[in-house]
């Protein structure tokens, strides 16, 4: 029985292999397009759109991975079928239930696969793609350290700890000598907005040191002539799909611990831990697809219908993510929902038929 298992297990990992083979090269095709729209903006040269291409292809293939494996099952599983060899398993006695759990031994493999790639390529490919952009879009004017964004402002100098969105940052310090005064003036504020093509600098403390000494002064609000582009701090910022997880549920107790809303980290975080759930519930779902007429089903028809069911299931989960974030709905629910309704609806097709 450890054959069988394991005869159906590389059957599911072989399809999705072909799968992602087939769907990568079509999204590096997309990416690429895009990315040659910002060619010849500031330094940016095709090579680096070429390389952004390849450094993001790890985060749509972890992104499209549960799709790629309910394709994968029903073109692995769909062969046998069409070879009449899951007939035969099921004629000599193998449930199927059996046939069910060896495919979801591969599936399991895949998603161990698939979180590995999510927890630690991707978050390091999109910084390195974010890297590259910044670099060829802004020079050498501003740099990611792990003490923040450091940037050139004109004759100050700017260190940013905080990127919250490319409209709004927290925690500036401000350093630039002026001139006129003979006075090294240095300015921290907790936060800034960008309102109205303008940044707005929010519970300031500035510090004038000079010959008499240093002067302290605290301002509550105060416009900052900064030439700092909101699209350049985007470029820097990177999308909360892309943190691993440890690295989102820091960041969700920060923004708690400030009072902050964290309800958009909070989706993400939970549809992370379940992803495991969602690409074992993609190869069960191929399950009721392939049993009573799966026969007379062509490769064509198989990938088409993995398509669709794969359509429908991005549909549900988005809905379920627009109500946690717009009817404060349980990130967990709203993450968990989809693949449970998947499999309830699975399983009673599969009673159905068999």
């Amino acid at each position: 029985m450890r054959i069988l298992d394991r005869y159906l297990a590389g059957s599911v990992i072989g399809g999705t292999a072909v799968a992602l083979g087939v769907l990568l090269p079509l999204l590096g095709f997309f990416i690429l397009a895009d990315e040659m729209g910002q060619v010849g903006v500031e330094h940016y040269r095709w090579q680096d759109a070429l390389l952004v291409m390849a450094l993001s292809l790890p985060r749509y293939a972890y992104q499209i991975f549960p799709i790629a494996t309910l394709i994968g099952a029903l073109v692995g599983l769909g062969a046998l079928a069409g070879r009449s060899e899951l007939v035969a398993m099921r004629a000599a006695g193998i449930s199927v239930a059996r046939i069910i759990g060896s495919g979801l031994l591969g599936g399991l493999l895949l998603a161990a696969v698939a979180v590995a790639v999510g927890e630690f390529l991707v978050p390091a490919a999109e910084q390195r793609a974010i890297e590259l952009r910044r670099i060829a879009m802004s020079g050498d004017v501003a740099q990611q350290t792990p003490f923040g964004f450091w940037a050139v402002d004109d004759r100050a100098y700017v260190n940013i700890r905080e990127i919250l969105s490319g409209t709004s940052i927290k925690d500036i310090y401000i350093y630039q000598v002026d001139t006129t005064a003979g006075t090294l003036v240095a300015t921290h504020a907790k936060g800034a907005r960008y309102l109205n093509g303008e940044w707005v600098l929010e519970d300031i403390d500035r510090s004038r040191a000079g010959p008499e000494g240093v002067k302290v002064d605290h301002m509550e609000r105060s416009i900052w002539g900064s030439m700092l582009d909101p699209g350049l701090l985007k470029v820097v910022v990177a999308d909360p799909q892309v943190l691993p997880v440890w690295g989102l549920w820091k960041y969700i107790r920060f923004m708690t611990v400030n009072e902050q809303d964290a309800s958009v980290y909070e989706v993400v975080f939970w549809g992370k831990v379940v992803y495991p759930l969602l690409t074992l519930s993609m190869v069960f779902v191929s399950a009721p697809i392939l049993l009573g007429t799966a026969r007379s089903r062509g490769i064509g028809s198989r990938i088409f219908v993995g398509v669709l069911v794969g359509v429908i299931y991005y549909v549900v989960s988005r809905t379920f993510t627009y109500m946690a974030l717009l009817y404060d709905l349980s990130p967990f629910i709203s993450a968990m929902a989809p693949p449970l309704l998947f499999i309830a609806g699975a399983t009673l097709v599969l009673r159905r038929v068999g």
